[in-house]
């Protein structure tokens, strides 16, 4: 999901979303229809790739990769280290999650 605020303050071209769908947990105001999705070029650390967001009206400003990159990139989450494990590019990817800052 990408924050429509992101979307528009980056000038990213929306695409109609080919099913769209009701999303209700995402807001106290009540319903939210997902119409629209953007292709979003992202980064960590080395890795480069990008992803097709559903839009949404909310007050975040990153990027949530949900189930869908997880299979398209046959990732695999260790649940024991917190880490992301996949192969992408014939190179083998390891995200970790980062520790707070105090």
């Amino acid at each position: 999901m990408a924050s429509t605020r992101v979307v528009e303050k980056l000038g990213l071209p929306n695409i109609s979303h080919t099913k769209p769908y009701k999303l209700q947990w995402i807001s106290e105001e009540g319903e939210l229809v997902v119409n629209k999705q953007v292709l979003i070029a992202f980064s960590i650390g080395k890795y480069k790739d990008e992803g097709l967001c559903d839009v949404v009206s909310m007050e975040a400003t990153h990027i949530l990769l949900g189930r869908s990159w997880q299979f398209d990139r046959k990732a695999l989450h260790d649940g024991l280290t917190n880490q992301i494990f996949f192969n992408f590019q014939g190179n083998k990817v390891i995200l970790k999650s980062l520790s707070p800052k105090r």
